[in-house]
């Protein structure tokens, strides 16, 4: 009685269409997958691209919404997009340079124009500008070769496509003004030619869950047919809440992972998937040509440490100029990020969290036997105190340099003391050998 009972409950449940429901029912990743979730955490440092035609206007990848341009008008931008200067080659090497191993670049943002040549829409880049070809391919096929590691991001939104009808009630479901199924559908066959097409995907990152809380996304297609295409690309999604079934990564939106600084976490707690937080270079993510505050190599640095310390990557977001250029602020500032991240690269890439929580003076990764210290706020004492360090701690060196430090261990944790310790002004790492 009991099970069929359960069995009728859950019918109505999937019946009913709410958020996925049927999402839930069981995904299990392959072997394949796992090393690719594996691989991500490893990689630790990547670059975020917004790149479309809303580069023209110079305000920003929501121009189209905040401004209340008509789609009929916003589409002319596509007439005229026509970036000349983009270099996949330029672009790759800018990614190296700064010491990032992957890169994730809007195919399709929520003003619906495909970044790529799809046939599922001629409102894409080969058929609607005079570009006329396909950036996304020459990207993938130059990260390919530089053993830098691709992922798209995908819009589940869109402002407008009558099938999606963008201010719909929702009913049962779905948009009462839209074709949903229709929809759904373009969206599965879009995500199939990126997964099928492009070399070397090994991830998607969606966007726009939370533009419609109570409609069916139809995860457990989508998702589905992503993992049956290839079972080992990571599927996210920034819907600021817990992962769901089916999703390989668990990202934040411009907060560390256990911060809501933005309101986008409230109900995003923490899993048990490779976590992943994003943010802008300045304070937009597509290009604005108004946006000034640009965010120093210590700043940037100091997140990336701080996204290692808490077991996550570090998604850096830059917006390319319409033209395809990468502008020289922040060129400039990530050659110094990414000489910074060669030396230090060992505490950083490869490591995982500390179950040291993150302290006043900074936070700790682990990697094997070796725990490194990241000192990003030097203390008035002349020492920092380790709370929490269970292991038996042998050897404490200055990274890069292998000079000793000077601690102390004892039952409630380890003392190192700084006093003649030459300080970084972005991160001073002591490298701590323990059994």
């Amino acid at each position: 009685m009991k099970n069929r009972l359960f069995t009728i409950c859950l019918g109505l449940l999937l019946a009913t269409g709410v958020n996925n429901v049927r999402a839930q029912v069981s995904y299990t990743p392959t072997v394949g997958n796992m090393a690719t979730r594996r691989n991500f955490q490893d990689m630790k440092f990547g670059l975020f691209i917004h790149w479309g035609i809303y580069g023209i206007l110079g305000d920003g990848e929501w121009v189209m919404h905040e401004k209340k341009i008509p789609y009929d008008s916003y589409k002319r931008l596509a007439t005229f997009f026509n970036p000349q200067e983009f270099n996949a080659k330029e672009w790759v090497a800018f990614a190296k340079k700064a010491g990032m191993k992957y890169i994730t670049i809007t195919s399709r943002h929520h003003d619906g124009f495909s970044m790529f040549g799809t046939k599922m829409s001629p409102y894409n880049i080969v058929d609607a500008t005079p570009y006329h070809k396909d950036p996304l391919m020459e990207l993938a096929k130059e990260c390919e070769k530089e053993g830098i590691e691709l992922h798209f991001y995908y819009s589940l939104l869109d402002w407008g496509r009558a099938d999606y009808a963008f201010g719909s009630p929702i009913v049962d479901g779905k948009p009462v003004n839209g074709d949903w199924d229709s929809y759904i559908k373009f969206m599965k066959d879009q995500l199939t030619e990126l997964i099928t097409k492009y070399p070397g995907v090994k991830g998607i990152w969606f966007d726009g869950d939370w533009e419609r809380k109570e409609v069916n996304w139809h995860y457990n297609e989508i998702y589905g047919l992503i993992h049956k295409l290839n079972p080992s690309i990571m599927v996210g999604n920034n819907h600021h809440l817990a992962p769901k079934d089916g999703e390989d990564f668990q990202m934040f939106e411009k907060d560390l992972p256990g911060n809501n600084t933005t309101g986008f976490s409230a109900d995003s707690k923490i899993g048990t998937l490779p976590l992943e937080t994003c943010e802008t270079i300045n304070n937009s993510w597509g290009f604005n040509i108004n946006d000034r505050h640009f965010k120093t190599s210590k700043q940037i640095i100091h997140y990336l440490v701080n996204a290692a310390g808490r077991n996550a990557n570090f998604l850096l977001n830059i917006g390319p100029m319409p033209n395809g250029k990468i502008q020289s602020e922040f060129t400039d500032t990530l050659a110094i990020v990414g000489a910074w991240v060669k030396k230090n690269g060992e505490a950083i890439y490869g490591t995982r969290g500390s179950t040291v929580p993150p302290q006043d003076w900074g936070v700790m990764t682990v990697k094997g036997n070796n725990q490194y210290v990241h000192i990003t706020t030097v203390p008035q004492v002349p020492y920092i105190f380790i709370p929490q360090l269970k292991q038996t701690v042998t050897k404490a060196i200055v990274l890069g340099t292998g000079a000793s430090v000077k601690f102390k261990q004892q039952p409630e944790g380890v003392f190192i003391y700084t006093a003649g310790l030459p300080i970084d002004a972005n991160d001073t790492i002591v490298k701590l050998t323990a059994n």
